[in-house]
């Protein structure tokens, strides 16, 4: 006769025929089976078959994690971290700006960054990061690739590598989307390297293209993806016989021209094809959004860029980059040689704005936890303020800061002088913070890709700062 069934019973026996009818087994039948005891599965043995069936195979039983996403946000000019997470009141070079306290007790930011204060405890700040390329070319290339711009490899950014990495392959969502960007400084910096044109970000409202659109007082920044829709009078259809007959030329002249050329055109012309019809393509589309929303992370580029960036990670794509700088009419970004504080307060405004509603909406959607968030530039600015008000490139010592999935927030990690001039304590370099922005996002940093030369190339070849890591 039966035994009578438990609830722990009961729930793995549910569990065990879910399983079983997923492979394709009647489930009707399987419950008259196992009612009747024809499976042989008696109290004493039921827990035994499904924990043999969940050692196995633990993914038929389990769900699977949560896919994981990293947001860039990049400083063009290269921010002052005194008059933002790394201020020094007591001290000749503090400069203007007043110290404001914020959500944790001890750490303190500027007092124009009120949002971002009231999310400290989000906030890991790194404020003893050390390299020493104080050039704006060379120190973009080295924050964004982790390398020098120096021999013959062609190094990928980290939004390509971490692109490549966290994505699905064949997907037809972008890799990765940069909005945005200033790449004057160093075009390599932002590209994909030897990792080829398929890892090559989406590019959106590039701020150095001569037809960007400029801001005016009363609208939003445009932040438009060039032909994603077929011209008007363009069938589906008619655009999907267009589409084969043009694969079907290039085809044909890949064959005959071989190289690299051709293989960057057909993969942006496919990229392009496939984004139209993607269910991702609407997340390019802000009119979509209420004002309420719009007005929430800014209206210049680096706000409508972060809400960008939110609904570009609501729809899986794994990589987004959003720049702040030259903007608005500002001619400098971060590059703030004279007039640094006026610049400062107005880009802190537009910073403190955009990045605290983005780490807002983002919790409330359940994805800030899946979500690691760089927040850098390609160097510091001198503590010391010269004759024009304003203060220069500095690389000994400076600040970047981490946020979001897989990191631990409400912390600062190092320390500088008290004149801001060294770092006297958890000295790090940039390798070290690209490799722990990739191990917050899941990603071994040691992993290695093969450039064109042969040679195993580190996604990041630093060591993760553990205290950061949640």
């Amino acid at each position: 006769m039966p035994q009578p069934v438990n609830s722990l019973e009961r729930h793995a026996r549910t569990q065990l025929v879910d399983t079983l009818t997923s492979r394709g087994i009647d489930r009707r039948t399987l419950l008259k089976a196992a009612s009747l005891g024809l499976l042989g599965w008696s109290q004493s043995g039921w827990l035994s078959h499904w924990n043999n069936l969940r050692a196995e195979e633990p993914s038929a039983i389990t769900s699977p994690p949560p896919k994981r996403h990293c947001i860039l946000l990049w400083m063009t000019g290269g921010p002052t971290q005194t008059d933002t997470f790394d201020m020094k009141p007591d001290h000749a070079n503090g400069g203007e700006f007043k110290p404001a306290s914020t959500k944790v007790p001890g750490l303190v930011f500027s007092e124009h960054l009120p949002k971002l204060a009231a999310q400290a405890d989000r906030l890991a700040i790194v404020r003893s990061l050390s390299t020493k390329e104080g050039d704006h070319g060379r120190g973009t290339h080295l924050m964004r690739t982790g390398h020098p711009p120096t021999g013959p490899v062609q190094y990928p950014s980290i939004v390509s590598s971490l692109g490549k990495s966290l994505a699905e392959v064949d997907s037809e969502i972008p890799r990765s989307v940069s909005i945005s960007p200033y790449r004057i400084f160093n075009q390599a910096a932002f590209g994909p390297g030897f990792l080829g044109p398929r890892y090559a970000p989406l590019t959106v409202a590039a701020a150095d293209s001569p037809t960007a659109t400029p801001m005016t007082d009363s609208a939003y920044a445009e932040l438009t993806v060039d032909d994603l829709a077929a011209p008007a009078g363009i069938s589906l259809e008619r655009q999907a016989r267009r589409a084969e007959l043009w694969r079907s030329t290039q085809s044909r002249f890949s064959k005959t021209h071989p190289g690299t050329a051709a293989v960057a055109h057909q993969t942006v012309v496919e990229r392009a094809l496939s984004l139209m019809t993607s269910k991702a393509s609407r997340a390019f589309d802000l009119a979509e959004e209420p004002s309420k929303v719009r007005d929430a992370y800014g209206t210049g580029r680096f706000g409508q860029g972060c809400l960008m960036a939110r609904r570009l990670i609501e729809q899986g794509v794994s990589m987004v980059e959003v720049t702040l700088g030259f903007d608005q009419g500002n001619q400098l970004g971060w590059d703030t040689h004279a007039g640094n504080f006026e610049a400062v307060k107005r880009l802190s405004a537009q910073l403190d704005q955009g990045w605290s509603t983005l780490m807002t909406e983002l919790d409330e959607r359940g994805l800030l936890e899946s979500t690691t968030i760089l927040w850098m530039g390609e160097f510091g600015r001198t503590p010391t303020i010269n004759p024009q008000a304003g203060r220069d490139h500095f690389p000994a010592a400076w600040s970047c800061v981490l946020a979001g999935g897989g990191i631990k927030g409400g912390q600062a990690y190092g320390k500088t002088s008290d004149d801001g001039n060294e770092v006297v304590e958890g000295k790090v370099d940039v390798g070290d913070i690209l490799a722990t922005f990739a191990t917050a996002a899941g990603i071994n940093p040691t992993n290695e890709n093969i450039s064109d030369q042969g040679r195993p190339i580190k996604i990041a070849e630093g060591k993760p700062i553990n205290d950061i890591l949640s």
